[in-house]
């Protein structure tokens, strides 16, 4: 695999522009909200954990344009095949070999309002986006676009709708969204993989334990 080269700094300019790496703005409004984008981004980080030609991100503000920084979108999440791992203030796109994230994810809350919405899918149609997807977890409803000939497009269905970029799959399911990886395993929560260590490491243990008396049992029977 070809080495990508790393986002690279910034030319010395006349002036300098800043590029705020905050908007302001929370990350979420609640914590279904938070939980919902935490989730997206630590599925899809594991999901390429061992590519590191994918980068992932939650909450970070996206600058299509050198030398404007007034335009510019924060996704709840981001994916950004063709870019290295690594920390970031922000994603200076003309920095990234000019590759704008490929998939953007938005979670809906109650403050978001329909102009806002309407901006950012805008925005997302504009610079670059492939899919877009948007979930509100209130109401437990589930849009996607796909871009056709330079626009987003939406998907007529997104019940079992898979990914064409990720390859994961969108199921609906008692107004609740679930999302599946290639290999069928659920996205799930910090709290959900903790629990689900902390059965596995017990099973583990209960295992290693009948093993341990089986193997004093025949002992015994053989008389050693």
């Amino acid at each position: 695999m070809a080495t990508l080269a790393p986002p690279r700094p910034a030319q010395r300019e006349a002036f300098i522009i800043q590029y705020p790496e905050s908007d302001g703005l929370p990350m979420a409004d609640n914590t279904l909200q938070f939980r919902w984008i935490v989730t997206l981004q630590g599925g899809l980080d594991s999901l390429y954990a061992d590519r590191p030609d994918i980068f992932v991100a939650g909450d970070l503000l996206w600058y299509p344009v050198e030398g404007d920084n007034k335009t510019r979108a924060a996704p709840d999440v981001l994916v950004a095949f063709g870019r290295p791992k690594g920390d970031r203030g922000s994603y200076l796109q003309w920095q990234e070999d000019h590759i704008a994230p490929q998939v953007v994810f938005e979670i809906i809350s109650p403050g978001n309002t329909i102009s806002e919405m309407t901006r950012k899918f805008g925005f997302y149609e504009r610079y670059g986006v492939e899919e877009y997807y948007v979930y509100d977890p209130d109401r437990g409803d589930l849009s996607g676009w796909i871009r056709n000939e330079g626009r987003l497009e939406p998907v007529a269905d997104m019940q079992g709708w898979v990914s064409p970029r990720l390859g994961i799959r969108f199921e609906m399911a008692d107004d609740a969204l679930k999302i599946y990886r290639p290999d069928g395993q659920l996205f799930e929560t910090y709290t959900e993989l903790a629990n689900r260590a902390a059965t596995e490491a017990k099973a583990r243990q209960a295992a290693e334990v009948e093993l341990a008396r089986v193997r004093e049992e025949l002992a015994r029977l053989r008389g050693e």
